[in-house]
């Protein structure tokens, strides 16, 4: 047994290991010595000190048992998994489902399971279907379903009383962060939408609709987000509790959409209304010639492409915010920069050659 497993108290099992908030997450429990993690994906990963990799099949009982069966020194489930479908309705089986069976297959063998972690997002706020209340609170009655988030809650809810663990459900506004192939990534998609806008000679327009612009937001920094995660996890204060999990602070894209242009070194015009998804479907060939000429990283167009979430998110015409204070009352004390956030992710994008 190596040195930092001797160290090693816990064992994680990070639950959609290749997302933007499982990578982040994996990478802070790394600066943790009494942490082992196992990484669960649909792909897998390197293996390193303290850190394994696990390629399952969730949506199968037969192959999450057969990859999870003998994992029984997992003492905290962290589970940030999500299987993106084309309408509200559709999501829920798939999303309910991988939980389950995860649940299912590690809770009977773990015998020092303590915590599961849940990692949810403002769509149990019903911020998805159009103006919500703000600032959303953590006591706000739950919406008309469909929605998985709160399919997930439930089920924990329902599945802990006589147990020997605890819960806590996370709760972050849009979260950023260094991740590839990730459906969620707004850093993402404004890096590589400034970038190509650059290329082709033109001003960085914001896309989305008219009062989007104008609307008050605010966001999660993934390696916050990671803290977080940890703390309500480890801490008995935060047992079977739900908690918004933000940056502190709040910004309107009018005033940040500037300097992000500012960033990556071009002009703004005026915002112009249209949908990513579409105008940027045939700029495959564009992307691959970008990568040749600045020397990129070999990512697929695909990889690097989120338009439908930048689309989702610039859509928002109405306030996005919510009160994360219950944290700070249960004693999570960190905040972000917001601006600060997106322009060392878009330096750090820089520097892996993910973007010229």
């Amino acid at each position: 047994m190596k040195p930092d497993e001797m160290k090693a108290s816990k064992t994680a099992l990070v639950v959609g290991a290749n997302g933007v908030i499982g990578r982040n997450l994996i990478d802070y429990l790394i600066t943790l010595p009494e942490w082992n993690i196992i990484g669960v994906s649909r792909r897998g990963g390197v293996n390193s000190d303290r850190l394994r990799y696990v390629a399952a099949d969730l949506l199968n009982e037969e192959d999450t048992l057969a990859k999870l069966g003998n994992l029984t020194s997992v003492t905290h489930i962290f589970y940030a998994a999500y299987q993106d479908r084309p309408t509200w309705a559709e999501l829920v089986p798939p999303n309910l489902a991988m939980l389950v069976n995860v649940v299912n297959v590690i809770e009977p063998i773990a015998p020092n399971l303590a915590h599961i972690s849940l990692m949810q997002g403002y769509k149990v706020y019903g911020a998805h279907l159009g103006p919500f209340k703000t600032p959303a609170r953590e006591t706000d009655a739950n919406h008309m379903p469909p929605e998985f988030n709160i399919d997930q809650q439930q089920f924990l809810e329902k599945r802990q009383p006589g147990t020997e663990w605890t819960w806590s459900a996370l709760r972050p506004s849009v979260v950023s962060g260094f991740a590839l192939g990730n459906p969620m990534n707004l850093a993402m998609v404004i890096a590589i939408y400034a970038s190509m806008s650059k290329e082709l000679g033109l001003p960085l327009r914001f896309p989305g609709k008219p009062g989007a612009y104008n609307s008050l937001l605010e966001m999660t920094d993934a390696n916050l987000l990671a803290r977080a995660t940890v703390w309500a996890a480890t801490d008995e204060r935060c047992a079977n509790q739900a908690f918004n999990i933000t940056n502190g602070d709040l910004f309107r894209w009018n005033e940040l959409w500037p300097k992000i242009a500012e960033f990556f070194e071009i002009e703004t015009a005026p915002p112009l209304p249209m949908a990513l998804e579409v105008v940027m479907a045939d700029k495959e060939a564009l992307w691959n010639s970008m990568v040749e000429k600045y020397d990129l990283m070999r990512n697929t167009y695909e990889d690097v492409s989120s338009w439908r979430f930048g689309d989702f998110v610039f859509s928002w015409d109405y306030d996005f915010f919510s009160d994360s204070s219950k944290s700070r009352r249960y004693g999570f004390h960190e905040f972000v920069d917001t601006e600060k956030m997106f322009m060392d992710i878009f330096e750090q994008f820089r520097q892996r050659k993910i973007i010229p």
